[in-house]
């Protein structure tokens, strides 16, 4: 996993976010934290699953998720990294974005040169596998109020409406994909 690769595109995230705990945070430094990150064992096959797109050797595209209960083990990585971080004031603490009982797509992200070729897409149809290896029959994720299109993309793959819900600044539509039963995994 090229870790370098995938901070700019979850730093997309975080801009459109407008998280006032990052305003202060000059870019390179929440670089550095988010690759960091995507360094770590949960965030690449522990507690969490980060699924990538190439094109020419390039990663084009992320999704990055996990099973609801886990999300303690998940964001507790960001706070440790931002506590080390001269850059933050304080550590970074996120709201609570998972419903009880989902694999929760936590953020998706593609190359604004690499938009609407599909490749969302692709990342969602890929998401089912990793949600029934964690035993989950329902994907969930959050979409900002004010990204229709993204809206869009997620109702045209099955997603719905579940309720709201606001994460920092913004509202953001709670959406939800029945998968069906988990996948039982022979040992």
């Amino acid at each position: 996993m090229d870790a370098p690769q995938i901070a700019p595109l979850m730093n997309l995230i975080y801009d459109e976010m407008e998280l006032t705990d990052l305003e202060d945070v000059p870019g390179p430094d929440l670089l550095k934290v988010i690759t960091a990150a995507y360094r770590t064992r949960t965030y690449l096959s522990g507690a969490a699953t980060t699924v990538v797109a190439e094109a020419n050797g390039q990663v084009v595209g992320v999704a990055f998720g996990y099973p609801g209960e886990k999300e303690d083990i998940v964001e507790d990585v960001i706070t440790r990294l931002t506590a080390k971080s001269a850059a933050f004031d304080e550590p970074l603490e996120a709201d609570s974005e998972t419903a009880p009982g989902e694999w929760y797509l936590d953020s998706l992200a593609v190359s604004p040169d690499h938009q609407g070729k599909g490749i969302g897409r692709q990342l969602l149809r890929a998401l089912p596998v990793y949600a029934q290896r964690d035993r989950q029959s329902v994907i969930g994720l959050n979409v900002d109020f004010e990204n229709p299109g993204a809206m869009k993309l997620y109702e045209r793959m099955g997603y719905e409406v579940t309720g709201t819900q606001m994460i920092g600044d913004h509202n953001y539509y709670h959406m939800q994909l029945e998968i069906g039963q988990p996948v039982r995994i022979a040992n």
